[in-house]
């Protein structure tokens, strides 16, 4: 299994590779009819200085978007963003840590949405955070001091070129 560094269009795009190649996810999903948006927020030690949002689009389990996204974009696109610290998101995403539980206790912010629409939605979580976990995923603080210097400047890159 390849790895993917974290929060990167590479992470994104290999994700979403996997999940439109795969009958069985697209399966799992095929209720979901949801526009999520997921902000990310700054952690100057992880290298990820500003906010960053990442969206997942689906339509009735087809993936119709998994992209960055700027602010305004989250907002006028989509149903819900649901934000969180990096830390947070990695315990998520490493299955450390329920999203329900996280989002019940509000480890995870609803800041555009319906609360209620969420709760709908969040049956679906584990199979939505495998579609994201289909690789192996490397985090800022598993990264070695040049790894995670590499790390900022493709992020401070990447953002510049989209956007975001």
């Amino acid at each position: 299994m390849a790895t993917y560094q974290y929060c990167t269009p590479q992470w994104l795009e290999e994700s979403g590779k996997i999940y439109r190649s795969n009958p069985d996810l697209q399966e799992k999903l095929r209720k979901v009819s949801a526009k999520m948006c997921y902000r990310v927020k700054a952690e100057p030690n992880w290298g990820i200085n500003m906010d960053i949002i990442f969206s997942t689009f689906f339509d009735k389990g087809d993936l119709t978007k998994i992209a960055f996204c700027t602010e305004e974009e989250a907002k006028k696109e989509s149903d819900y963003v649901l934000a969180a610290t990096p830390q947070e998101w990695k315990k998520i995403l490493r299955k450390e840590r329920k999203f329900i539980t996280d989002f019940t206790l509000g480890k995870i912010k609803l800041e555009y949405g319906s609360k209620v629409g969420v709760l709908g939605v969040a049956p679906y979580a584990n199979h939505l955070i495998n579609i994201l976990t289909q690789v192996e995923l490397q985090f800022p603080d598993e990264m070695s001091a040049e790894e995670l210097t590499k790390y900022r400047s493709h992020m401070e890159q990447f953002r510049e070129n989209l956007g975001v």
